[in-house]
């Protein structure tokens, strides 16, 4: 595959109907995630469809939502770009959205077309009742970046309900790689984690923050081959974002990042059953950062509709207005007309980067 023939969009939708054709093989062991998948992949046309009939009529609708559902966390990980932005606290959290807020944020989403809300946080398995509001609409896809260390019982009977709910776990290689950024006996609490959902067969992911430190391991046959014997179909590659002088050296460049591209190919190729996503390479290879609304947008826990989770600003909240008002703020407007999301940067994210411009797009008038 091409990196200047790769669609994002595109990719991701079709490797839904590739895990919905091995649902369908596993069948005799799991009719209910057959029968699921099916509907979920006449849902998500049906929602390309409501996006195209509005783009058709001059507004672009996003397929992808951000949701921060919670600034709440129990885990101190190194380098931690939220508790950095302080989007993460372990102070009484602060107007906090309720679940019946969120749950009208996802239906309007819903009625808009867009057809997956990442729910982050935060630790978003601190927030159950967000999470049950989100089982209760089918229609989208919810994966839920979790650090994994709140996966109980009722968690997985919760999964194993409402199969729109795939839990993505943050991962950094290998067992030494993992603690030393997440806390002492994380790796193995991760892979007891995916161990019960590959026992109760429910469809898992994983993410990795991608450093110039883990980069060759991450992509390689020993850390893949632990994902896939436990079930794992999505990997999702988050190029680390430096939130202090002293981090920069481990942000990917140039190099590392064609290293990362070629190495994507070829696993989208060899292992056409799982999704291979990273950030921000395929965006570049989509034509651009794809924030602000392009491709995506960020609402934080309190409501803040923001460009992205990197690029904590914000001049409206859907707490006063719509989702759909929200995608034409005065911010997003100035960002998708510019030439800040096509620019080239060094390291994760062009808006983290450039945040002295976002900050001055921000404040005029």
């Amino acid at each position: 595959m091409a990196e200047k023939d790769f669609n994002l969009e595109e990719y991701l939708t079709n490797g839904v109907e590739n895990i919905v054709k091995g649902a369908v093989r596993a069948t005799l062991k799991d009719p209910r995630e057959s029968a699921f998948m099916a509907r979920y992949a006449l849902a998500s046309r049906e929602s390309s469809k409501r996006r195209a009939a509005l783009e058709a009529e001059g507004e672009h609708i996003p397929p992808f939502l951000i949701a921060s559902i919670t600034s709440s966390c129990n885990l101190h990980c190194a380098g931690c770009y939220a508790r950095e932005n302080h989007i993460c606290s372990d102070e009484a959290a602060y107007a906090q959205f309720t679940a019946e807020e969120w749950d009208a944020i996802f239906r309007e989403a819903k009625e808009l077309g867009v057809g997956f809300i990442l729910l982050a946080g935060g630790e978003p398995m601190m927030r159950r009742d967000i999470l049950q509001k989100a089982a209760e609409i089918p229609e989208i896809l919810f994966p839920v970046f979790t650090n994994g260390t709140l996966m109980t019982d009722r968690y997985i009977q919760l999964f194993d309900k409402a199969r729109n709910l795939i839990p993505i776990f943050s991962i950094e290689g290998d067992e030494r790689k993992t603690d030393e950024r997440r806390g002492t006996g994380i790796y193995q609490g991760l892979l007891r984690a995916m161990d019960r959902m590959e026992e109760n067969h429910l469809i898992f992911g994983a993410s990795v923050t991608v450093t110039t430190s883990n980069l060759k391991e991450v992509v390689s046959d020993a850390f893949l081959s632990v994902l896939q014997e436990r079930g794992c179909k999505v990997v999702i590659y988050v190029e680390f974002v430096p939130v202090t002088e002293d981090s920069a050296e481990l942000a990917p460049q140039d190099a590392d990042r064609a290293f990362l591209d070629r190495s994507l190919a070829e696993l989208r190729e060899r292992c056409p059953e799982m999704l291979f996503v990273s950030f921000p390479g395929d965006e570049k290879s989509s034509g651009g950062c794809l924030a602000a609304g392009r491709g995506f947008f960020h609402i934080n826990s309190h409501g803040g509709a923001e460009p992205c989770p990197f690029s904590p600003y914000s001049d409206i909240n859907v707490r006063d207005t719509s989702v759909r008002e929200a995608l034409h703020s005065k911010l997003f407007t100035a960002l998708q007309t510019g030439d800040v999301l096509m620019e080239d940067h060094a390291g994760g994210c062009v808006l983290f980067e450039r945040k002295d411009r976002v900050e001055a797009l921000l404040s005029a008038e």
